[in-house]
């Protein structure tokens, strides 16, 4: 774009990209989980508010200099990936509206298409519009517009195939693969007959006017449901990009479902002149605000998720810890791991299809001693079962995957709610009872008033 840098317009946008582009790759490499900085998060969207409105205002000369529509596009990108991580740092659904928004309108308006002579067989080029569908993907996933799932899918399908046969040099197996991680993804979830929608809903849950009913049941305080974390480890499991089947499911479950009208955007908008302009239309005008008017004031706020994909045991044990510190006093979090135990051949026998005993009566449990630093609970017990899931390759490290009770000890000082969703659940319950007991048991300095619940385990 030679000729865009003798326009004074091109120079200040030229400059406007470079700053934007520094503080979008201190936040894009900053980690998902723990408290950040204020100022990240505000300095990159106030670095690319301004960006996208000077484009706006300045397009015609912009355009005369020689920008390229890819490079509109390339900025309403990254500003929807800006949002979807700020999403997946708050779960807060405004945020991911708002990628929703512009990368409908990056659809819509084909910015990473093309149109120029040439730009077709560009390969960085088709790069970036790969990456966006699999964005997009991900966000219309999360949404539940799965009309627009369809159309991403299809048309995301069909731009790995010409990328294929128009750059025959290139190898573009992973995007393939990824092509058939989506298709297997929606045709396992379509597996499951939704009679009502997963996530909460008011019209079909309790309403919140039975919150004082339900706090009743509480001795001393209600507990608010405040962090989530939500991992899991199977081999060949259904997944798309790092979302498998088993946590989109879970985070579904654990956001509201808007109860007001949704996606209601105005087909028209007025410029400055009073003409209107159709919102489908290449305008490039999108209003960066625009989901602060789709969202449900109504609900409550999301539990914040923190989702690991096929983390290790440090990992897992570190993402626990910083919750821990800081949970709010009055709040509970929330534990859900889905990964294969080792069973052994008597207790096996004893689960139906679903991994729930016939017979709980008939389940033994090997009392151990179950001290967080006592390795005797590892190990194999009489009745053939280990206390462990594997969030790892079988016998990979020498059993440094395996995830046992007493690793989880530690964090029951803060209210927590467990779910493991594994063949070896059960012996993981009686684990943390047994460690939880006896360390109380063995403490005087607690009184009952003061002693710690233990957690709820499923």
């Amino acid at each position: 774009m030679s000729a865009a840098r003798d326009s004074a317009a091109a120079q200040t946008f030229r400059a406007l990209v470079e700053s934007a582009d520094r503080k979008f790759v201190r936040v894009r490499d900053a980690p998902l989980h723990g408290r950040l900085p204020y100022h990240y998060f505000h300095s990159v969207f106030k670095a690319y508010t301004r960006l996208w409105k000077f484009q706006q205002e300045n397009r015609a000369k912009l355009v005369e200099a020689g920008m390229q529509r890819w490079e509109i596009g390339e900025i309403a990108s990254r500003i929807g990936q800006l949002y979807y991580a700020q999403y997946a740092r708050t779960s807060e659904a405004r945020f991911l509206l708002e990628a929703y928004v512009f990368y409908e309108a990056i659809l819509n308006r084909g910015y990473f298409q093309g149109s120029s002579k040439g730009l077709g067989k560009d390969l960085s080029l088709r790069y970036k519009e790969l990456r966006f569908f699999a964005r997009f993907l991900v966000v219309s996933l999360l949404l539940n517009r799965m009309e627009m799932v369809k159309v991403l899918v299809e048309r995301f399908r069909t731009l790995v195939d010409d990328s294929k046969a128009t750059f025959r040099e290139t190898n573009f197996k992973e995007w393939k693969q990824v092509v058939q991680e989506i298709l297997r993804f929606l045709k396992s979830d379509t597996t499951v007959v939704h009679t009502r929608p997963l996530r909460y809903c008011l019209k079909y849950d309790s309403h919140q006017a039975s919150a004082p009913y339900v706090a009743r049941f509480h001795a001393k305080r209600v507990l608010k449901l405040h962090d989530v974390v939500l991992t899991s480890y199977h081999r060949n499991e259904v997944r798309f990009t790092e979302l498998t089947l088993d946590t989109f499911r879970m985070l579904q479950c654990l956001e509201w479902e808007p109860s007001g009208s949704f996606f209601q955007v105005h087909p028209i908008e007025s410029s400055n002149n009073g003409v209107l302009h159709d919102q489908t239309e290449a305008s490039g005008l999108i209003d960066i605000n625009l989901a602060m008017d789709m969202t449900d004031p109504t609900l409550p706020p999301n539990p914040k998720k923190a989702i690991l994909y096929r983390p290790n045991i440090t990992q897992l044990i570190s993402v626990l810890g910083t919750i821990c510190e800081e949970l709010p006093s009055d709040s509970i979090f929330l534990l859900y791991i889905s990964a294969p135990g080792k069973v052994g051949r008597h207790c096996n026998s004893q689960l139906d299809i679903s991994g729930v005993p016939r017979n709980s009566e008939n389940v033994k449990v090997a009392h151990q001693n179950c001290h967080p630093f006592n390795e005797s609970n590892k190990r194999d017990s009489s009745d053939g079962v280990e206390d462990y899931v594997c969030l790892g390759p079988r016998g990979g490290g020498g059993g440094l995957n395996n995830l046992y009770p007493s690793d989880l000890i530690p964090f029951t000082r803060r209210p927590l709610f467990l779910i493991m969703d594994s063949d070896n659940s059960h012996a993981f319950k009686a684990g943390i009872t047994r460690c939880r007991e006896g360390r109380e048991s063995r403490s005087s300095s607690f009184s009952s008033e003061t002693s710690i619940p233990a957690p709820m385990c499923c």
